[in-house]
């Protein structure tokens, strides 16, 4: 599958032993691991991995969706975690994002760290949007440019900035991407077309 997509496969470990032996002979541009089958000793082994290595980007390719695991990976600040269920397309597209250093989960994955960031909201008074910031969301899953917003609301540029930063910190999120998702499970915004 890499390989034929331009990629070049520079080899395959079953165990943690055989990886390292791998790694100090080439280090790869990316490691795609199954922390589940790979005998880990848990989230330190890729926290280990990550320091070892800072220049490897890590996206991990699991079948078990266990929340506690997700949240303990995404504050290692592992961008890339996508489950076996996805499709050749997806997981290139997965590849692809992961070598330019953009974040990617697949849905089930997502829906697991969205529903987590609507329980911290709903739980603290943080996450309490006020009325322009639940109307630039809005406007954000609707497409809309930040120099757009600006037009649309009679604000500055600056002003839209501030108010996105101020939205993105209350909901804990890093892109508008998360930032739909998360709008979209928490039931502000409905039949919109949306691209994660």
């Amino acid at each position: 599958l890499l390989e034929s997509e331009g990629y070049r496969l520079i080899g395959v470990a079953k165990y943690a032993f055989e990886l390292e032996k791998l790694l100090s002979t080439e280090v790869p541009d990316l490691l795609i691991t199954d922390y589940a089958t790979v005998d880990y000793e848990g989230a330190d082994s890729i926290k280990t991995l990550m320091q070892q290595y800072p220049g490897m980007t890590i996206m991990i390719l699991t079948n078990q969706i266990i929340k506690a695991d997700l949240l303990e990976f995404s504050k290692l600040g592992i961008k890339h975690i996508v489950g076996k269920t996805i499709d050749r397309d997806e997981l290139v597209m997965a590849i692809r994002f992961a070598l330019k250093g953009r974040k990617f989960y697949s849905e089930e994955v997502l829906e697991v760290l969205m529903d987590e960031q609507k329980r911290k909201t709903t739980n603290g008074d943080s996450g309490q949007l006020t009325q322009t910031e639940t109307e630039i969301v809005r406007m954000v899953a609707e497409g809309m440019t930040t120099k757009e917003i600006a037009a649309k609301k009679n604000i500055s540029f600056h002003t839209v900035m501030t108010h996105r930063k101020n939205i993105f910190r209350k909901l804990g999120v890093n892109s508008s991407s998360e930032l739909i998702m998360f709008a979209i499970k928490a039931g502000w915004i409905d039949n919109i077309e949306y691209y994660i």
